[in-house]
């Protein structure tokens, strides 16, 4: 396989907007399924308490005895008993809980709260997985889980919702990866901003992607999510949308996506 897919070491993406509702989860599970596609090795790490991305993939909440909880708190448990495979090649996943939800409180009295995530990431164990690519999908808000995503990431996409205040959110989140990159991780970038749910007969979505790409330029991603009922419709069936309909317009969007990113990382590495 080239080198455009395989990497000496993973890149670390976290997938993060504060907001809700923005495609998040489903760009996780779907730029993971996509690259896993193109022969990348590629881990999902569930860090939201809800457990979406688990779900959508097929993990059933009786087979997450280990989670991201032991990934982050317990260094006494192997990574192969926590790191599941899913029904996608090359895609696998360390599920999450509700129990999740107490760790963004445990991490506030542990003197290394910040790098818990990072250190996980990078203990030697890992080598033996050869990923590629570490995608985090994030809770939605600006949590101590959060930041641990950000600290042990290279790099932050977010997904923006074609809708009316999308980029008044993106500031604050935009303040902390600042904030981070001054304190915690000086290399951390933003990889850039996918527009999601667009719907091309609303001029609303025309209007959102003028002034992303008016005030953001390069950093938003060329692709676009298209509102697509087969990306809605997938995780009900536990599948990333290139398994239940790969024909669909959601499909090809996040192939797209996943061929944008692989450039990137390219250049990046040139």
């Amino acid at each position: 396989m080239s080198d455009l897919h395989h990497q000496a070491v993973p890149k670390i993406i976290a997938i993060a907007n504060q907001k809700g509702g923005v495609g998040k989860t489903t760009t996780t599970i779907n730029l993971g399924a996509a690259l896993a596609a193109s022969g990348s090795r590629v881990l999902l790490v569930d860090l939201d308490p809800q457990g979406n991305a688990s779900t959508g993939l097929g993990i059933e909440p009786d087979a997450r005895d280990l989670t991201t909880y032991d990934l982050l708190l317990d260094d006494d448990v192997a990574l192969d008993r926590i790191i599941q495979t899913t029904g996608d090649e090359n895609l696998f996943i360390v599920p999450a809980t509700v129990d999740l939800s107490s760790a963004d409180i445990e991490l506030l009295s542990n003197e290394k709260k910040l790098y818990l995530l990072r250190d996980a990431l990078r203990q030697r164990a890992m080598d033996t997985y050869t990923f590629d690519y570490i995608l985090i999908d994030c809770p939605p808000s600006l949590n101590m889980l959060t930041i641990n995503a950000m600290v042990a990431a290279d790099s932050v996409l977010v997904p923006l919702q074609s809708e009316f205040y999308a980029l008044e959110g993106l500031s604050q989140l935009l303040l902390t990866v600042r904030e981070v990159r001054q304190s915690a991780n000086t290399d951390l970038r933003i990889e850039g901003i996918v527009l999601t749910m667009v719907d091309t007969r609303n001029n609303l979505s025309g209007h959102v992607e003028k002034d992303a790409r008016d005030n953001l330029g390069d950093l938003v991603f060329r692709t676009r999510i298209p509102r697509n009922v087969r990306l809605s419709e997938a995780p009900s069936y536990a599948l990333s949308v290139l398994r239940y309909d790969p024909n669909s317009k959601g499909a090809q969007a996040y192939r797209d996506l996943a061929v944008e990113l692989l450039e990137k990382t390219t250049r990046v590495a040139a």
